[in-house]
């Protein structure tokens, strides 16, 4: 027999905070436009209510590749929001994950619940559906605070990448300014990047010795200990 419950129980939903990096070092929000009320035609987070077969994360997962063709990212779970009011229509919990992609390697459609989808500079954000101004800055603090004790910044880079875009990522990402030789020092220190044999191409200036961030090693060394710091 069903097990039955005496009180009522809240909605249940997932949001995304999609976070990526232009050729131009600006970092940018990916929104969806609503084409359902409530917040019709409102530019919102990707995301939506949480299957009963499903986990958090594997709703946010199918949030985005539904609405916006974005899948197989770095993905994190943020935070709850829990508060009475904060969806017109009735009570919703909505568990927020932040993710980080390269934006130039994932291109964005629209879909299911979605008029559009579209990539917005942090400083350019319309307002937002329900409380979606509110999770956006929370995810922004927690990539300030976590880019610096883990790498998740490669994220948002190229496969392949050269010290310069490495260093603005940073410098982007933290909104000030570090000084040239002792970010370099600091991370050759550490060992995590492969010097490849390869330069940049088709660039108007002397072309770039290219790197790549060695996982695996990041991994092997963070199980003995490594502290990940900038």
């Amino acid at each position: 027999m069903p097990y039955t419950y005496e009180f009522a129980r809240p909605n249940l939903t997932v949001d995304c905070v999609v976070f990526g990096l232009d050729g131009q070092d600006l970092l940018k929000v990916m929104l969806i436009q609503r084409l359902l009320p409530p917040f019709k035609g409102q530019w919102a987070l990707p995301g939506g209510f949480v299957r009963i077969d499903e986990s958090t994360e594997e709703a946010a997962r199918r949030e985005l590749r539904e609405e916006t063709g974005i899948e197989k990212v770095f993905l994190e779970q943020l935070y709850t929001f829990g508060e009475v009011n904060r969806d017109p229509r009735e009570r919703v919990v909505t568990v927020a994950y932040y993710a980080l992609v390269n934006l130039e390697e994932h291109r964005l459609y629209a879909a299911t619940d979605a008029v559009d989808a579209a990539w917005f500079p942090l400083a350019q954000i319309p307002a937002l559906a329900f409380d979606h101004d509110k999770i956006v800055r929370v995810a922004l603090a927690r990539l300030k605070a976590k880019v610096r004790y883990e790498p998740i910044g490669f994220e948002l880079l190229p496969t392949k990448f050269t010290l310069s875009q490495l260093q603005r990522l940073y410098e982007t990402v933290l909104e000030q300014s570090l000084d040239k030789r002792n970010f370099r020092k600091k991370f050759m220190n550490m060992n995590l990047l492969i010097e490849l044999d390869e330069t940049q191409k088709d660039v108007s200036h002397r072309a770039a010795k290219l790197y790549q961030f060695d996982k695996e090693k990041y991994l092997q060394l963070k199980s003995k200990g490594f502290n990940f710091e900038i």
